[in-house]
């Protein structure tokens, strides 16, 4: 079954952020990364131009330890993991540190993409891995007569590199280091740092997971976060929900430990230490030590956990024989270069914002009946979230607005620009997340009937290949700089 790998991986660089941050002496930091397995990937770049870097981070569907070692059967049942073993990398995350540390950026690929994998081919991107993996090993096994456990090894770093070189070609991005974690460390992490919040929007019960939670506000262990994350059936975006899962528990995990909430012990460390070397490997050349020190100065609110753009997400790969998800390599590179641009210039907030973080209370000053509700349906069919629909029982407005706290609230830009550019005018009793649109009777925008436009005859955006099926809605972007986790699925 499917792993949290993503989340495993960055737990671990976490954790090494809280020994920096605590000032821990420097032996006992120094054992950290002396039982980590280190590989040294030849497709690794070394280093953008301005310094910044960027991280491969791999979850593997494994059933063994970092070394090779087998999880024991104790351990199997606990994370509900069964014994099949299995190349999968179902977690893949580029992750980017900027040389100006204002902020981190990590960008999820969902397992099932269908991509171009140079010189193989098409695929899955979660296939890449295994099926060079196999390929090799048949090759020394079967034809070269190796003996299969020096084979095993040459076959994983075939496998690694190709991998490499296949997110290096659908982002556009040189990966300069690479992590890879089984599904052992995510249980050990959390509990060590005594669990993580998160945030659900309905109960979900599904037993093949192991999910069994309510809705709102939970502080989850070890195994009951495995299960959260893993989850991607009775999901409404299956797999797309279980990244955003995934990507809303590091958010949470990154927030207490940058905002100084998490706080270690003698005891802690040590569950840290084992999770670490258990069930880590990084590439040779890395100093995670100073790459985790950059980490403990960034604000939480600086630090983006986004998915790549995709254009249909239950498509069919080209030869009709699977079900995959598609994307556009040209597209993807553009947003992921815009994005980057974007978190290098600081500019998280206003990456992150979507129009359903925003309540739009539309109230009627005007003598045309339905105005209001006719406003409210164009911006709900925006995104935005119903608010007080009404007529003006206070006193009367002379223009067209909209109010709220602050005029650079991101809610109130966007209600303003969907409906014809009205003005924003501050009015601190407008709540936060809160915009109130004020209609008089020189409104003439979307709604009114007057712009020349048919609300409820507009088209949906559609696919890249003609078809009349929308585009799946684009996954949000999840900061860490909330006290209180983001609900989801």
């Amino acid at each position: 079954m499917p792993a949290a790998q993503l989340t495993r991986v960055v737990s671990v660089v976490v954790a090494l952020a809280i020994v920096v941050s605590t000032g821990v002496a420097w032996g006992k930091i120094r054992s950290f990364e002396s039982g980590i397995n280190h590989v040294s990937p030849v497709a690794l770049g070394e280093g953008g131009e301005d310094g910044a870097i960027d991280i491969l981070l791999v979850g593997m569907d494994s059933r063994t330890d970092a070394h090779g070692n087998p999880l024991s059967q104790e351990e199997l049942a606990t994370l509900r993991a069964g014994d099949d073993v299995s190349t999968n990398t179902d977690t893949i995350i580029l992750v980017r540190i900027p040389n100006n540390g204002r902020s981190a950026t990590a960008i999820s690929i969902p397992r099932d993409s269908y991509v171009e994998a140079p010189g193989i081919g098409k695929m899955k991107i979660n296939g890449v891995y295994g099926s060079v993996h196999l390929e090799k090993m048949k090759q020394l096994v079967e034809q070269q007569g190796e003996d299969p456990a020096v084979a095993e090894k040459e076959a994983t770093e075939a496998g690694r590199e190709e991998l490499i070189k296949t997110v290096a070609n659908l982002t556009g991005v040189t990966v300069d280091h690479y992590a890879e974690i089984g599904l052992l460390g995510f249980a050990l992490i959390t509990d060590a740092l005594g669990g993580v919040n998160v945030c659900l929007k309905d109960a979900v019960y599904e037993p093949l997971s192991g999910a069994d939670f309510p809705a709102g506000w939970q502080k989850l262990d070890g195994p009951q976060a495995l299960s959260f994350v893993r989850q991607r059936h009775d999901l409404p975006r299956g797999d797309l929900d279980r990244v955003t899962r995934q990507q809303a528990f590091m958010a949470s995990l990154a927030h207490e430990v940058i905002s100084s909430k998490t706080l270690s012990s003698p005891a802690t460390l040590n569950r840290l230490e084992d999770a670490v070397q258990r069930s880590v490997v990084l590439s040779d050349g890395w100093n995670i030590m100073d790459f985790a020190d950059q980490l403990t100065k960034l604000s939480g609110g600086n630090v983006a956990f986004a998915t790549i753009p995709i254009v249909e997400e239950a498509g069919w790969s080209d030869d009709g024989m699977q079900s995959v998800v598609r994307v556009n390599p040209s597209e993807v590179k553009d947003w992921v270069s815009s994005l980057l641009h974007d978190q290098d210039e600081g500019k998280t907030d206003e990456i992150a914002y979507s129009n359903d973080k925003t309540t739009a209370d539309v109230i009627n000053d005007s003598d045309v009946n339905g105005l209001a509700a006719a406003v409210s349906s164009v911006l709900t069919g925006k995104g935005f979230a119903a608010g007080n629909v009404g007529n003006n029982e206070g006193a009367k407005v002379t223009n067209s607005q909209v109010q709220a706290a602050k005029s650079d609230d991101m809610g109130a830009q966007a209600v303003a620009k969907e409906l014809g550019g009205l003005p924003i005018v501050e009015d601190a009793s407008v709540p936060p997340g809160t915009v109130r649109v004020m209609l008089a009777a020189d409104y003439t925008g979307p709604g009114s009937g007057l712009d020349g436009t048919d609300v409820a005859l507009s088209a949906p955006v559609t696919n890249a290949s003609g078809g009349g099926e929308a585009l799946p809605t684009a996954s949000p972007i999840i900061t860490a700089g909330s006290d209180d986790p983001q609900c989801v699925n």
